[in-house]
């Protein structure tokens, strides 16, 4: 009997009293969140629990992450695609329920751009994370180029294109994330090369992860690629990020923007209850 009493006050006082180590895990039925002190946080969703819960949704007007979070009452909420604050329109595809609902084509800022002509295809063909159904209704979840075709008995239902490509290669330039001329960088977007709060999607074994770096530990693309490539994604992209980067779930409140100021965007990837 003092045996056990000894043993459950020693448990108490370890609770209570010992540090989380450098990788604690909060712990939900369908996602735990792998806390890194440094600031950095990864979402590690179990898809074989979510079905068909987990989609982007885009709003008519800019919205904070945290307010969509609390309308839909969803389980979480974090930012995707890219955006016009001057206009409001996308610079991204989306696609839902195999219907385009926000095109690119439709923001006369970014195709009236003269600057950004001659790169047009490159911005108009960035990464997208899709989720896909098989013949038999089987959910599959891929990273690809916006014009690349699923494979064969494939189908597109949903996506969220942002970029650049992270995993399994680096396309800065492809992308036009970096302009490059006479072998040097002249331009750069997203601040691509310089660190920032960023958040990041990944894959492996047809498992989601999000990788949501903070203010206290920012990284340029090259870093966060690196981030993704350690933890063994198969695939991984980059979503918008600096003062986009948020999540919202129960158990974790992120925004990014300066002076804690929340950030209206203008697409979100959500996990439905």
């Amino acid at each position: 009997m003092k045996k056990l009493i000894l043993t459950i006050i020693t448990a108490v006082f370890i609770i209570l009293y010992c540090p989380l180590n450098s990788q604690a895990k909060l712990f939900h039925n369908q996602y735990n969140i792998v806390e890194d002190p440094q600031g950095v946080y990864i979402i590690e969703i179990n898809t074989s629990k979510i079905k068909d819960k987990l989609r982007p949704v885009v709003t008519s007007e800019l919205e904070t992450n945290e307010s969509v979070y609390n309308r839909l009452k969803a389980r979480f909420v974090v930012n995707a695609g890219f955006f016009d604050p001057k206009n409001q329109k996308t610079v991204s595809y989306v696609t839902e329920n195999e219907k385009v609902t926000l095109d690119p084509k439709d923001n006369e800022n970014l195709m009236n751009n003269k600057v950004l002509e001659p790169y047009m295809n490159k911005i108009l063909n960035r990464t997208e994370f899709r989720i896909l159904s098989d013949e038999k209704g089987k959910i599959i979840y891929d990273i690809a180029k916006h014009d690349d075709e699923p494979n064969d008995g494939l189908k597109i239902i949903h996506a969220i294109q942002a970029g650049p490509m992270l995993l399994p290669d680096l396309r800065l330039e492809e992308e036009f994330f970096v302009l490059v001329r006479k072998g040097k960088i002249i331009s750069e977007s997203a601040s691509s090369l310089h660190k920032y709060a960023r958040t990041a999607i990944g894959i492996r074994e047809n498992n989601v992860y999000l990788f949501i770096i903070t203010n206290e530990n920012p990284m340029n693309l090259e870093e966060t690629a690196d981030l993704t490539r350690r933890w063994g994604m198969e695939k991984a992209m980059a979503f918008d990020g600096g003062g986009s980067t948020s999540f919202d779930s129960d158990e974790l409140h992120i925004i990014s923007e300066k002076d804690n100021q929340a950030r209206k965007l203008k697409s979100f990837l959500v996990l439905f209850k």
